[in-house]
């Protein structure tokens, strides 16, 4: 079960650490707004890259900020607890912001991992990761599920 960190200072702290025992830090991030099979799949995908797996959450404000929805389904305390219920998460942090590349400076990680909506080219805080010495690598099933569709589907239920 994942540990829920509120404090980018202190997640660096412990992450810097983890380093030092020479562990694996492998990133991932997303809004995961209503779970699905296709997040849990992505997670379990970079999990297996390294040793510690960190998530980073969207808050509430940058979910309806990236345009994606008009509202929230699951409130971002929520979203946090259900993440870090799963085994393959060690830590989780949210953030704001419409990108993770103040977290990716900040903390670093070897991997920063993205579902296959993305290729290792368009990943959006690539140049960020590759500037560091990290790597970009793609994880997880085809993207065959989304939160956008499973909000549709109840809709015409």
């Amino acid at each position: 079960m994942g540990r829920i960190i509120k404090e980018l200072t202190q997640l660096k702290d412990i992450l810097e650490a983890e380093k030092k025992k020479g562990k694996k830090i492998v990133f991932g991030n997303g809004c995961f707004d209503i779970l699905h099979v296709g997040h849990v799949r992505y997670l379990k995908g970079a999990r297996e890259l390294g040793d510690i797996l960190v998530v980073a959450i969207n808050d509430d404000t940058s979910v309806t900020g990236l345009g994606k929805r008009k509202q929230v389904i699951t409130p971002s305390a929520e979203r946090v607890e259900i993440i870090s219920s799963l085994e393959c998460v060690d830590y989780v942090i949210t953030f704001n912001e419409p990108t993770v590349e103040r977290l990716l400076l900040e903390l670093k990680p070897h991997i920063h991992a993205k579902g296959t909506d993305y290729t290792e080219d368009n990943v959006p805080e690539r140049n960020i990761v590759l500037s560091y010495g990290g790597r970009v690598a793609i994880v997880g099933d085809p993207k065959d599920h989304s939160t956008r569709d499973i909000i549709a589907s109840i809709k015409q239920s």
